[in-house]
């Protein structure tokens, strides 16, 4: 299920996407939004030791045309899953996904911003902006990241949302995915839940956003809700967005400078 929205503001949506490349993750969009793919998940460093031993083991026995074949795959699929993260992909790229991609104990990023453990990551965006000082970075992060719910835990299509107020659970079911077009010519998909039952203060709808457009593990993610779908879809400049509860500031700030 998809409806494609256009949308204007070139600025705010090349922001948006620088935002998430050095974060390793998307903004959701801004003012023009962004909102393309992401990464896959990483293998275990035991398996690529494992790999790397049976490599070294089968050399004797290996085609060098095929280490050649091999290399243009890999960077074959690296062009694309790049293309797909920066917003251009083919509606037939585009598959349905289950919550459990999402699953976890989640945290808000906000908190760290708010301290100033992630001042070095506006500072570097800024050494690598031609148009932007890292007060300027910082204001427009601020905004995009504010958000009262600090943790997320999601689990057998279960939401439970944690703040200082309290915590409110719900549970929600898939109602499809929505492609975003910007006026630059970028796309990005909403893959959107629709609560079935729960506390009243858990919102009607949560949409997604993390630079995947079909079923693969997320390992950050930008978060719209609210009780009206529509108006949803039209929300560029606030993008709550979480890391995995059990990594620190530092290990976000390293994350964010790292990509």
């Amino acid at each position: 299920m998809k409806r494609t929205h256009l949308y204007a503001s070139t600025f705010a949506a090349a922001l948006l996407l620088a935002a998430c490349q050095s974060e390793n993750t998307e903004e959701s969009n801004a003012n023009q939004g962004d909102e393309a793919q992401e990464n896959t998940g990483n293998e275990s460093a035991e398996d690529n030791d494992a790999e790397e031993n049976e490599e070294h083991q089968e050399d004797n026995d290996h085609d060098p045309s095929s280490d050649d074949h091999d290399h243009e795959h890999e960077h074959s699929h690296d062009e694309e899953s790049q293309a797909i993260y920066d917003g251009y992909f083919e509606d037939e790229q585009i598959e349905d996904r289950d919550l459990s991609d999402w699953e976890g104990e989640w945290q808000s990023v906000y908190p760290y911003f708010i301290n100033g453990e992630l001042d070095e990551v506006m500072e570097q965006k800024a050494s690598e902006s031609d148009s932007m000082t890292a007060e300027e970075y910082t204001e427009y992060y601020e905004t995009g990241y504010e958000t009262d719910v600090d943790n997320i835990t999601i689990e057998d299509g279960t939401f439970t949302f944690s703040s200082d107020e309290g915590e409110w659970s719900g549970e929600y079911v898939y109602d499809g995915y929505e492609v975003l077009t910007y006026e630059a010519g970028n796309r990005g998909v909403r893959f959107i839940f629709k609560q079935e039952e729960g506390d009243e203060e858990m919102p009607a709808y949560i949409q997604f956003s993390d630079h995947n457009i079909f079923p693969t593990k997320s390992d950050h993610f930008h978060l719209y809700w609210g009780d009206d779908r529509e108006r949803l879809l039209d929300e560029v400049t606030n993008w709550p967005t979480y890391y995995p509860a059990h990594m620190d500031g530092n290990d976000i700030k390293q994350e964010m400078m790292a990509h």
